[in-house]
């Protein structure tokens, strides 16, 4: 009998914590461990033992793998990440609403939404994990880690892929403010379409000629001396978006350490944040019919 695969491979949720995935290629590595070890420099091959030792490393099927345990590929491994002890990233997002549904929370700066690189336990997610309990929280979109702002999280998992469609079938009113400098010859309202493509290095995307896969409905709220405060309303939902078309545009978000681009891209500086705030968001619920409507409490302020 074809054994069942197990979510997540039977680990569960650690400190609020989900374990981590790897899909296996097809290959020729004498040992799962050998694998391991190459797929990822920075893990010894001792640590991965230790790993095993203690059970943190399971396939798909919730058994256990072993340091002499032979190479299998098209399948998938899971364990916990494990880093060095985090600095806390010193704000705190703010709970706006929750229900039998949704989660919805007011990011700040320069936190992330869900654990990657040198981010796990100081994410947005897994802080709500561990304040709130809900082991099935899942982020429904996502915001940079650099912008505050409105995020939404669904509380079932099987809710989650209902609400992520409404951000597919772009039924979701999404509005963020910007502080960028101003330029009289730009004539506002506006709307930016772009292609927009991964560029180098990986994490910085870039305009490139073809079928425009981006758009955002510019206006100009106010201005103040060089700067102004505008309105930004992403139609589509590409990564860096809203930064990429200002800066498209000569108008640069301020303390934007990406865009324009700089080698080597500087460190954090907490004393200077993206001035980018996701807003508000509104959208019909799939679930209870109502609509919803949510608004940051942060406000974006001139240098």
């Amino acid at each position: 009998m074809k054994k069942q695969r197990l979510a997540l491979g039977g680990l569960p949720t650690r400190e609020g914590v989900s374990p981590s995935c790897v899909s296996l290629p097809g290959g020729d590595w004498p040992s799962f461990t050998d694998f391991l070890v190459q797929r990822f420099p920075d893990i010894s091959r001792e640590v991965w033992r230790q790993r095993m030792a203690a059970a943190e490393v399971v396939d798909e099927f919730g058994e256990a793998i072993t340091p002499q345990r032979a190479y299998r590929g098209h399948m998938r491994l899971y364990y916990y990440r494990a880093l060095p002890r985090e600095t806390r990233i010193p704000f705190d997002e703010e709970l706006l609403f929750q229900d039998d549904h949704l989660v919805v929370v007011d990011k700040p700066h320069f936190l992330p939404v869900t654990p990657s690189g040198h981010y796990l336990q100081e994410t947005l997610l897994v802080r709500l994990k561990t304040r709130l309990g809900l082991d099935g929280l899942s982020p429904i979109h996502r915001i940079d880690r650099e912008t505050a702002g409105i995020v939404l999280f669904s509380v079932q998992p099987s809710e989650r892929a209902a609400y992520q469609d409404l951000f597919r079938q772009r039924t979701v009113d999404k509005y963020y403010e910007a502080i960028a400098p101003w330029r009289v010859d730009i004539e506002f309202p506006r709307v930016s379409r772009s292609r927009i493509v991964e560029g180098q290095p990986f994490f910085r995307q870039a305009e490139e000629a073809g079928a425009p896969n981006s758009e955002t409905r510019i206006e100009l709220l106010e201005t103040r001396g060089p700067l102004a405060r505008y309105g930004l309303r992403p139609v589509t939902g590409k990564k860096h978006q809203l930064r990429v078309h200002m800066y498209a545009l000569g108008l640069p978000i301020v303390n934007d350490r990406v865009y324009p681009p700089l080698d080597p891209t500087p460190e954090d500086d907490y004393r200077y944040p993206l001035q980018l705030l996701a807003q508000a968001i509104s959208f019909d619920d799939p679930f209870t019919g109502q609509r919803r409507q949510f608004s940051s409490k942060r406000r974006l302020d001139f240098p």
